[in-house]
């Protein structure tokens, strides 16, 4: 079984870095999402008592006073951080500038989507996966 300090990379792509014992994660680690997000937790056998989701941009989740993209307040985390843009020029995602996306082409999250060979790829191109 899996003890100690370690890593292990589940089906979905999802890793945990951190302390194992008995085969479950317990104690300080992390799971880090393929599409960047990180969940940091304390784990006893495998069940996280207290811990935190940040974004792939850096953004920490709260759970109590949450103001980010809600009718308080709609502005993205890069707006909020950096100001928002002069009149008549629009930010359509956090990302700024946002991705360029091939012509006939869809952004599924992790990368494009080619409807012409049913192929995904990463954001630089790279083979994902058959869709």
């Amino acid at each position: 079984r899996m003890e100690g300090q370690g890593s292990y990379t589940l089906p979905t792509g999802t890793e945990y870095r951190g302390s194992l014992r008995d085969g479950m994660f317990d104690g300080e680690g992390e799971l880090l999402f393929p599409t960047g997000g990180t969940y940091r937790a304390v784990w006893k056998r495998g069940v996280p008592t207290q811990g935190k989701y940040i974004f792939a941009d850096g953004l920490e989740y709260r759970d109590k006073k949450w103001h980010y993209c809600d009718g308080y307040d709609r502005r993205f985390y890069t707006e909020i951080c950096s100001g928002l843009k002069p009149a008549g020029i629009s930010q359509l995602t956090n990302l700024d500038p946002p991705r360029t996306i091939p012509k006939g082409w869809y952004d599924c999250g992790d990368g494009f989507y080619d409807p012409e060979t049913r192929v995904v790829v990463d954001y630089k191109l790279g083979f994902l996966r058959n869709a």
